[in-house]
């Protein structure tokens, strides 16, 4: 089984429910499996830390999960347009990858959930691609050939799968966003099997 890393910061659990479904679409590949891992807060008191373990949920990711899976999916909430300070200091401690060229040629998805229709979901998956594509990964989107793309009126965009959470973050993926989400995993999945072959 080849392993593809869905990787991913949540903070009220939205981006974590999109990550889940972008499992289901993975693991629905034969040959195909997701290693799902978060990362912890970022915390503004230098002498802070996070447990090891986190209490619920997905272990804590470390960059050799990055090298060790054959894909990539990332997530994030959205923050002003950009993804999240913990997602983005974990990427910004992979510069070793980045100097081996552990990640060029693996296949790479984005996905991401916001409060509002209109809280910058674009903007935050562009974010998350602009360090995948440093690393030479390849991205992988969503077609218009998913129906759902073309009427939802929830979460969705040919960049990566999306969630409207609500203003509280509660929200539950509507039947259009979950099936994008697995759509693209199983797109993922795919490519990466491909591409290690």
């Amino acid at each position: 089984m080849k392993e593809i890393l869905v990787l991913y910061y949540s903070r009220h659990g939205a981006t974590q429910h999109l990550a889940r479904q972008i499992a289901r679409g993975i693991d629905s590949v034969a040959g195909a499996c997701a290693r799902l891992r978060t990362v912890p807060p970022v915390s503004t008191v230098c002498e802070a830390t996070a447990p090891a373990i986190p209490d619920s949920g997905a272990p804590y990711a470390e960059v050799t999960d990055l090298e060790e899976c054959v894909g990539l999916a990332l997530g994030s909430p959205t923050r002003f347009g950009n993804m999240a300070a913990p997602l983005k200091h974990f990427l910004d401690g992979s510069s070793p990858q980045w100097l081996s060229g552990a990640l060029a040629g693996k296949p790479a998805a984005v996905f991401t959930s916001s409060a509002s229709m209109h809280g910058g979901q674009e903007t935050t998956l562009i974010s998350m691609m602009l360090p995948l594509l440093h690393h030479g990964m390849f991205i992988v989107g969503l077609p218009y050939s998913e129906p759902d793309l073309s009427s939802t009126r929830d979460g969705g965009t040919p960049y990566g799968a999306s969630h409207v959470a609500g203003h509280d973050g509660r929200s539950a993926l509507s039947e259009a966003e979950t099936r994008l989400a697995v759509a693209l995993g199983h797109r993922l999945a795919y490519a990466a099997l491909k591409l290690a072959d």
